[in-house]
C-alpha cells in the first residue's frame, strides 16, 4: 500500500476513503474513518478486546502511526498533550475492563479542561454484555458524566457515522473528549460501509455562535466607558485560536491582561500589559487590578473557584462582561452585565472592527498597576545558598525562550511555579492540568507533544511525586525516538500538601514525605543540600530507562547542567536538588478574598 501520510503535524486533510461495495471488518471500517478524519497518531495499548483494531492498524501503519504507550493512562494524557499542542484532537486506544478504566482519570481531566481527544476501548462481545465477563466493565456508564459525549456501538453499520460524529463533537463548540466503546464481534463483523452516512445528533449544535451586533456594540460601549479595565482571558482563547484578535485588542485599546493558568501564552507573559496569572496563585497586581477594576471583560473563562476564591467578593467594583461559547458557563459561578454565549473568535473580531480606545486617560490606571508590580513583583530570594525551584526555572526560561520550546507539567508546587516564572509567549506551549489537578500529567502529556511537533524543544518541569505517577512513559519516550527532557524539581515531599501543613495544620508531616521511613525526614534539607543520594535515585532509574540524566544539587552548577539538558539530542532527566521548605507565593487561602492574600 502506497503511503499517503508523511505523519507531518501540519498536514490535517482528510485522506481518501476505501472503495465504494468494498466489503471489510468493523475494526477496518474504524481505521478508515480515523484516516478520513485526518489522524496520523494514535496512542494505544492492546488487549484481548481491543486485538482486531490493533490487527487493522498494522495494516494501515504507512497511513497511522501507532504510539504504544505503557500504560493506557499515559497513552490518554499523551493524547491530551497531542491536542493541547496542535489543537487538533488526540486519539487513544484500550482494551475492555482495566484497560478502560485506566482512561477515566484523563478523560475527567479533559472533560474539565475542554481538550478535544477521542477515545476507542474494546468491549467484551455483546451477546455476554451484563453478564460479568472477564474484563467487562460498562465504561459508558462509568463515563457519562465526565465525557461530552459517548457510544456503545452494537451494529457494525453504524460505525463510520460513529466516528465521524465524535470527531465533530469532541471538536466543534466547547471541545470535549468523545468516548467510543466497541465490542469484539463488531469489530470483527464485515460489512460493507456507507462512510457518507450523515451524521444523527439531534438537538446538539456544533457551528460557530454569531454574536449579535447589539452585544458588540454594548461591549464596545463598556470598554468607551471605562476608567479602570482589565481583560481576564482563559482557555477558551487558545481553544478558539484567538490569541491574535486577543493581542490586536490591547494593541487597540491600551487595557491591561491577566490570565488564567489555562489562558498562559494567550498573551506574552512578557508584554508590559501582561498581569501574569490571576488567582490563588497569581500575582499580586493581577489580584489587585481585578479587585479595584471598573470593567473586567471576561474571555472564555468560567469563574473557576481556584480564581474567585469567596465568589461574591470578586471584582466588587467591576461591570462584567462574560464571553464564552459554552451557554451554561454564563452566570453559572459569578453573574454578568453582559453576558454573550458566542466564539471568542468571532467576537473579539467584530469587537476589533468597531472598538476605540477608552474615553478617559488609562495612564493613571497603568501607572498604578505599575506601582503594584514594583512593589510586590513575583520574585524570589535570589542569595539563597541552595537551589530555589523558582531560580531553576528562571534560568530554564531564560535559555530556552528565544526557540520553539513547550513546557508540560505535573500538579502541585512546581506546576504554579512554572505558571509563575516561564514567560509564555505564544498559546499551545503550556500543557498542564487545571481542572482536574491530575498528578502524573507532565510525563505522557510531553510525549504526546514530542510525537507532535517532533522538531520543539519539548520539557516536562515535574515534582517527585507527580513524576512517579507515570514514570514508566520514560519507556515510551525512549522506543518512540521522542527525545524528552524532564526538568525534576525534587524536594522528596508532596510540595503544595506540605505547604498546606504549613500554613493550615501546624506544619504536622501527615504521610507528605517521600523518602524511606528508616531516614530522618529531609535529611540536610535544611541547608537545601541532601547529605546523601536522594531516594529514589532518580538519575539511575532513568539509565534504566535508557535515557541520560544528571544530578545537580550545587547552585554553581544549574545553568551548565541545563545546557546540558537543552542540547542533548536524546532523553534527558535533570534531577535537582531543591528545599521543601519553600513556599509557593502569594497566595489566596480556598474561599478567602484578596484582603487574605499571604505574601510571605
Amino acid at each position: 500500500m502506497a503511503s499517503v501520510c508523511d505523519f507531518s503535524p501540519t498536514s490535517t486533510q482528510p485522506k481518501s476513503i476505501p472503495p465504494k461495495h468494498e466489503q471489510m471488518t468493523g475494526a477496518d471500517v474504524v481505521v478508515w474513518a480515523l484516516v478520513h478524519q485526518g489522524v496520523e497518531v494514535v496512542f494505544a495499548y492492546p488487549g484481548g478486546a481491543s486485538m482486531p483494531l490493533h490487527q487493522s492498524l498494522t495494516r494501515f501503519r504507512d497511513r497511522i502511526r501507532t504510539v504504544l504507550p505503557r500504560q493506557e493512562q499515559g497513552g490518554a494524557f499523551a493524547a491530551q498533550g497531542y491536542a493541547r499542542s496542535t489543537g487538533r484532537p488526540g486519539v487513544c486506544m484500550a482494551t475492555s475492563g482495566p484497560g478502560a478504566t485506566n482512561l477515566v482519570t484523563a478523560l475527567a481531566d479533559a472533560k474539565l479542561d475542554s481538550i478535544p481527544i477521542v477515545a476507542i476501548t474494546g468491549q467484551v462481545p455483546t451477546a455476554v454484555i451484563g453478564s460479568d465477563a472477564f474484563q467487562e466493565t460498562p465504561i459508558v456508564e462509568v463515563c457519562r458524566t465526565i465525557t461530552k459525549h459517548h457510544y456503545l456501538v452494537t451494529d457494525a453499520n453504524d460505525l463510520a457515522r460513529v466516528v465521524r460524529e465524535a470527531f465533530f463533537v469532541a471538536t466543534t463548540g466547547r471541545p470535549g473528549p468523545v468516548l467510543i466503546d466497541l465490542p469484539k464481534n463488531v469489530q470483527l463483523a464485515r460489512i460493507t460501509p456507507d462512510f457518507d452516512v450523515p451524521m444523527d445528533l439531534p438537538g446538539y449544535r456544533g457551528e460557530a455562535r454569531e454574536p449579535s451586533p447589539g452585544d458588540i456594540e454594548a461591549m464596545a460601549a463598556a470598554i468607551r466607558e471605562a476608567h479602570r479595565p482589565v481583560i481576564y482571558a482563559g482557555g477558551g482563547i487558545i481553544a478558539a485560536e484567538a490569541s491574535e484578535e486577543l493581542r490586536r485588542l490591547v494593541q487597540i485599546t491600551g487595557i491591561p491582561v491577566t490570565m488564567t493558568l489555562m489562558g498562559l501564552g494567550a498573551f506574552p507573559g512578557d508584554h508590559p500589559l501582561s498581569l501574569d496569572m490571576l488567582g490563588m496563585h497569581g500575582s499580586v497586581y493581577a489580584n489587585y487590578a481585578v479587585h479595584e477594576c471598573d470593567l473586567l471583560l471576561a474571555l472564555g473563562v468560567r469563574f473557576d473557584d481556584r480564581v474567585t476564591g469567596k465568589v461574591s467578593a470578586f471584582a466588587p467594583q467591576a461591570r462584567i462582561v462574560h464571553v464564552d461559547v459554552d451557554p451554561s458557563e454564563l452566570h453559572k459561578n459569578k453573574p454578568a452585565h453582559l453576558a454573550i454565549a458566542a466564539d471568542v473568535k468571532r467576537v473579539l473580531q467584530a469587537l476589533n472592527a468597531i472598538v476605540e480606545p477608552p474615553a478617559a486617560d488609562l495612564g493613571p490606571w497603568i501607572a498604578r498597576i505599575n506601582g503594584w508590580k514594583r512593589s510586590d513583583p513575583l520574585d524570589y530570594d535570589h542569595k539563597a545558598p541552595q537551589i530555589l525551584p523558582q531560580h531553576a526555572i528562571r534560568e530554564l526560561w531564560r535559555l530556552t525562550k528565544d526557540r520553539h520550546t513547550i513546557i508540560a507539567t505535573g500538579v502541585g508546587q512546581h506546576q504554579m511555579w512554572a505558571a509563575q516564572f516561564y514567560k509564555f509567549s505564544r498559546p499551545r506551549t503550556w500543557l498542564t492540568s487545571g481542572g482536574l489537578g491530575t498528578m502524573g500529567f507532565g510525563l505522557p502529556a510531553a510525549l504526546g507533544a514530542k510525537i507532535a511537533h517532533p522538531d520543539a524543544l519539548v520539557i516536562d518541569i515535574d515534582g517527585d511525586g507527580s513524576l512517579l505517577m507515570n514514570l514508566q512513559e520514560m519507556a515510551a519516550c525512549y522506543c518512540e525516538k521522542a527525545p524528552v527532557k524532564v526538568l525534576l524539581l525534587n524536594n522528596q515531599h508532596l510540595g503544595m500538601v506540605v505547604q498546606w501543613e504549613d500554613r493550615f495544620f501546624n506544619a504536622n508531616r501527615a504521610h507528605t514525605y517521600l523518602g524511606p521511613i528508616d531516614r530522618p525526614e529531609a535529611i540536610g534539607q535544611a541547608e537545601g543540600q541532601a547529605s546523601g543520594p536522594p531516594y529514589p535515585d532518580f538519575v539511575q532509574i532513568a539509565r534504566g530507562f535508557g535515557w541520560q540524566a544528571r544530578h545537580v544539587a550545587d547552585k554553581a552548577e544549574l545553568v551548565d547542567a541545563l545546557q546540558e539538558m537543552i542540547d542533548s539530542p536524546e532523553c534527558f532527566l535533570l534531577d535537582v536538588a531543591v528545599p521543601y521548605q519553600e513556599h509557593v507565593l502569594p497566595m489566596i487561602p480556598s474561599g478567602m478574598t484578596v484582603h487574605d492574600l499571604i505574601k510571605e
